[in-house]
């Protein structure tokens, strides 16, 4: 039986301190593993520190607040799984109703991740129902000059 006060960690989990500074026969005696001369053998230098340059965090502008650029670079951003109508043509039955759960089974999209968008590659030549989150407006003539309707979520 294991008890608490058996516990102990593996063999070599746990290394002992380095102790720099303690004699040349230690291997770390002298200057303790820091070199010759120089601001690292001397002091601790910061960092993002570059010798007195001007440092990147310092060259760099600006981002202020959660405005349209905040939004732009992916904060807020949606990210869709994108199916063609191509794919759609090629997947579903004439009169058939597409919604993302059918893409899925189908294995247009892999996942449905915020929503599923259509976009117009390809031809469409089949009546479909399709029921998405989103379409760009190629998509949706297309869909609709074949007969069929296309449905935001």
């Amino acid at each position: 039986m294991m008890n608490l006060n058996t516990i102990k960690p593996l063999r070599g989990a746990r290394r002992k301190r380095k102790r720099v500074g303690r004699g040349i026969a230690a291997g770390q005696g002298k200057t303790c593993g820091r070199g010759m001369k120089g601001q690292n053998a001397r002091s601790k230098v910061r960092r993002g520190f570059e010798g007195g340059q001007m440092p990147l965090q310092r060259r760099l502008p600006q981002l202020r607040g959660m405005g349209k650029r905040a939004m732009n670079i992916g904060m807020f951003r949606k990210e869709f799984s994108v199916v063609n109508v191509g794919t759609l043509n090629a997947a579903f039955e004439d009169g058939a109703e597409v919604t993302p759960e059918l893409l899925i089974e189908a294995g247009a999209i892999a996942k449905k991740r915020d929503g599923v968008k259509i976009l117009g590659d390809g031809q469409i030549t089949k009546k479909l129902t399709v029921k998405a989150h989103a379409f760009s407006r190629s998509a949706r003539g297309k869909i609709e000059a074949a007969g069929g309707t296309a449905e935001a979520l």
